[in-house]
């Protein structure tokens, strides 16, 4: 099901605030966008990257950047869809980051759960994968990893 037009546009302006938020580093403002629930849920490439809780994607986050000396997120496409005041964007992206002095662009898988509430559309689950394996356990960027 398709969500209004208006809908539409503010599920993807979330997705917008993620990329600029991302590249700017900002921690909070990128957990910011999840919703107050201990239920929310962030997967990310590596083996170890299974968070749950608000608490735990922060975690994430700090260590996405702490690892990152530049990041950059780059919507390639997005389709979105809905059911009542749930949405999911179905996505592929680019994070563009430096990562011990090498420039990386690394094509990502991206979906994300949305709730509407009275804090408009806030995150329940998001899941990034990278096509291709090649991330070492404790990292965030599969920079410096064994080819398969």
């Amino acid at each position: 099901m398709r969500l209004d037009d208006e809908s539409e546009r503010a599920v993807l302006e979330t997705l917008d605030r993620y990329a600029g938020r991302y590249g700017a580093k900002d921690v909070d403002g990128v957990t910011e966008l999840f919703a107050d629930d201990p239920d929310v849920l962030l997967i990310g490439t590596g083996a170890d990257e299974r968070w749950l809780g608000k608490t735990e994607v922060r975690r994430q986050f700090v260590r996405n950047f702490s690892e990152a000396g530049q990041t950059r997120f780059e919507w390639i496409s997005r389709h979105v869809a809905a059911a009542g005041d749930a949405a999911w964007v179905a996505a592929e992206a680019v994070v563009h980051a430096t990562v011990d002095g090498r420039e990386l662009s690394i094509p990502l898988r991206f979906t994300v759960v949305l709730e509407h509430g009275e804090q408009g559309w806030r995150w329940l689950h998001r899941h990034a994968s990278v096509a291709a394996a090649g991330q070492s356990s404790g990292t965030a960027y599969p920079a410096g990893s064994e080819a398969p």
